[in-house]
């Protein structure tokens, strides 16, 4: 139901922005790219907070009210244009409202997919393993499959219904509905509290921050220099003792006591596993950018389509329905068809490992911007060629060709999500201390936080670099979005490889943890 609202309001979000509240492309296009970075980076903020002083049930509480007061807000932009169009709200007005609705998903993503698993049977986890004992396969993959299966059919519902809403009703109901909806998803989420299981770690120091600063501090203190403490003649031979066979592998973790309460907490080891993803963090920010495109300039070249079928003009953000569809579709296959065959190569249970799924989503979503590129090159040639032709659908800035040509970089990207999305969810899940759980999903959610940022940020040197013909004109027949596709295709090669380099050099943490007991 939450992504149901969420893909409602952003889906169409550039729409409004352009038709309603008459913002340019390149400025509308900039808004959308930067509110969906602040959105995915808040998490980062408030995920350490949930993990470390808040329990996860109350911040999805507390998250839905900013989330639903956020959307009432918005919805009240569109009642003001609607009364009077020509007195519209300020811009400043419309970003806090968008800002508040940042603030609730900020908390609500990461903490409720984090008491989601809480409800899944997790005690194998808490155990040290060997490699020869791995005990039965948790349900924690499929949980991630299903989850984002549930994630898409939620957002087709909001992208198809929602959008033809806003396009031919209006925006006032357009808004509204999503609003009554995320109401009354509390009060469903609310309902299952008796049945809920609330996990809290008492037995852990649950401070990220403070281990992550001792872990500073340790590392500098190694380098500065080390010295060797001589033992005393009564504990000398206890010391030999342990040092020749340690208790623990030195790699795993260094534990300090809180001389306060006598908590035990874990230092080195939780700061080391989150520092070592940030490589891969970096290499999957082109992922995230072309992941903006279907919600800005996708929708942008829709409108200036050929979108009529008989009496009925098709909503250009309904199009990304397509990525959804190809989701829901390939979810059920991809256990059940794909992995089965791809096993019989791999010799791997799980088919293809976690990076490599990774790895084969990046690729896919190159595919798709080659094909956007070229799409948009051949809608170029024709709108020249039909300068001031009259036709059925077709305005001043419309071509005759169909807005069904943008469906295949639709569905590949669809289809690359399933890879890299999903992979991305369990990667960061699976990477991070069992204590910091929260701030896994946030560090998911970041990669397309820093995404949209860096989208943005594209956007505006290009156009500064471009001022003289634009490559974001808003003449779309002017325009020169097949530079920009194929620049982002460029940009995301040239991350894939990075990205294969590093892994050849990754290890997990499982792989690290197995070495500590062999």
């Amino acid at each position: 139901m939450e992504r149901f609202v969420f893909k409602g309001v952003a889906s169409n979000l550039v729409t409004y922005l352009t038709d309603v509240m008459e913002m340019r492309n390149s400025s509308a296009a900039k808004m959308v790219n930067s509110w969906g970075g602040f959105t995915s980076m808040l998490p980062l903020l408030i995920a350490p907070l949930a993990d470390s002083y808040w329990d996860r049930y109350s911040t999805v509480l507390a998250s839905s009210f900013f989330y639903v007061l956020g959307l009432v807000a918005l919805t009240s932009t569109a009642m003001a244009t609607a009364r009077s169009p020509g007195n519209k709200p300020s811009s400043a007005f419309l970003f806090w409202s968008l800002c508040l609705i940042s603030v609730g998903l900020g908390g609500y993503n990461p903490s409720l997919q984090a008491f989601a698993t809480d409800q899944l049977e997790a005690e194998d986890e808490e155990l040290p393993r060997t490699k020869d004992d791995r005990g039965p396969p948790d349900k924690k993959s499929q949980y991630f499959q299903w989850n984002y299966f549930g994630v898409c059919s939620g957002s087709l519902l909001g992208i198809t219904v929602l959008s033809y809403v806003q396009d031919t009703i209006g925006w006032v109901i357009g808004f509204a509905i999503p609003t009554g909806a995320m109401v009354i998803s509390i009060a469903f989420f609310c309902c299952g509290n008796r049945i809920y299981a609330h996990k809290q770690d008492r037995d852990v120091d649950r401070r990220p921050f403070v281990w992550m600063v001792k872990a500073i501090k340790a590392a500098a203190t190694k380098l500065m220099g080390s010295s060797i403490k001589l033992p005393d003649e009564k504990s000398e031979l206890g010391e030999l003792e342990l040092q020749e066979k340690p208790l623990c592998h030195h790699n795993v973790e260094i534990m300090e006591e809180d001389p306060k309460n006598g908590q035990k907490f874990y230092v080195l080891k939780n700061a080391k596993v989150v520092l070592r993803l940030l490589p891969i963090w970096i290499t999957l920010l082109m992922f995230a950018v072309i992941f903006q495109q279907p919600a800005t300039f996708f929708t942008k070249q829709g409108m200036v389509m050929r979108r009529t079928i008989g009496r009925f003009k098709i909503p250009p953000a309904t199009l990304q329905s397509a990525i959804t569809l190809s989701i829901i579709l390939l979810m059920p296959l991809y256990n059940k068809m794909l992995i089965p065959i791809v096993r019989i190569f791999t010799r791997n249970e799980k088919g293809v490992n976690v990076m490599q799924r990774m790895g084969i989503g990046m690729f896919l979503s190159i595919v798709a911007m080659v094909i956007a590129a070229q799409v948009e090159t051949k809608r170029l040639e024709i709108a020249k060629g039909e300068v001031g032709k009259p036709g059925p659908g077709r305005g001043p800035n419309n071509a005759s060709i169909s807005i069904f040509w943008l469906l295949p970089q639709y569905i590949i990207l669809g289809i690359s999500d399933v890879f890299t999305v999903v992979g991305m969810q369990e990667f960061f899940y699976r990477e991070v201390p069992l204590r910091m759980r929260t701030m896994g999903f946030a560090l998911y959610t970041s990669v397309f936080g820093v995404g949209g940022f860096l989208s943005a940020l594209m956007i505006s040197i290009i156009e500064a670099t471009t001022r003289g013909h634009s490559w974001f004109s808003d003449n779309m027949n002017e325009a020169r979005l097949d530079k920009y596709y194929w620049l982002l295709a460029l940009g995301s090669a040239l991350s894939l490889l990075l990205y294969i380099a590093l892994c050849k050099l990754y290890r997990s943490r499982s792989n690290i943890e197995d070495d500590s007991f062999t």
